[in-house]
């Protein structure tokens, strides 16, 4: 059980050092799902069953780091700059729409790549 838990451990102490290096909303995503996941999954496994927290910290590291880099990677498809607009914003790929927008950083506003007010 001990062995569990430090491998859980060591994983998670991994992919913390791992997402220090990148900048992506995936690592980030793994990351704080699997500490999130690892904390429930330990209480959850040390108040039901077998009492075993360690196992169960182990089991919801791993679900939460997998749901984590799901939704990190979701957000990346969605908003990944790929030029600027007219006044030096980052355009930005929205997903829905299938279009390219930027925001105006003096009033707040978004534009649509055309210049049409986006709303």
């Amino acid at each position: 059980m001990k062995i569990i838990a430090i491998t859980a451990v060591s994983a998670l102490a991994a992919l913390v050092m791992a997402a220090c290096t990148q900048s992506g909303n995936t690592e980030r995503g793994a990351v704080t799902g699997g500490l999130l996941g690892a904390a429930a999954g330990a209480v959850i496994g040390n108040n039901t069953g077998s009492r075993d927290a360690g196992q169960g910290a182990a089991i919801g590291a791993a679900t939460g780091a997998i749901a984590g880099g799901v939704a990190g990677a979701s957000s990346d498809r969605n908003t990944d700059a790929v030029g600027y607009g007219p006044n030096g914003e980052a355009l930005v790929y929205d997903g829905n729409a299938r279009r390219y927008d930027d925001a105006d950083r003096r009033s707040g506003r978004t534009y649509w790549t055309n210049g049409d007010y986006r709303g």
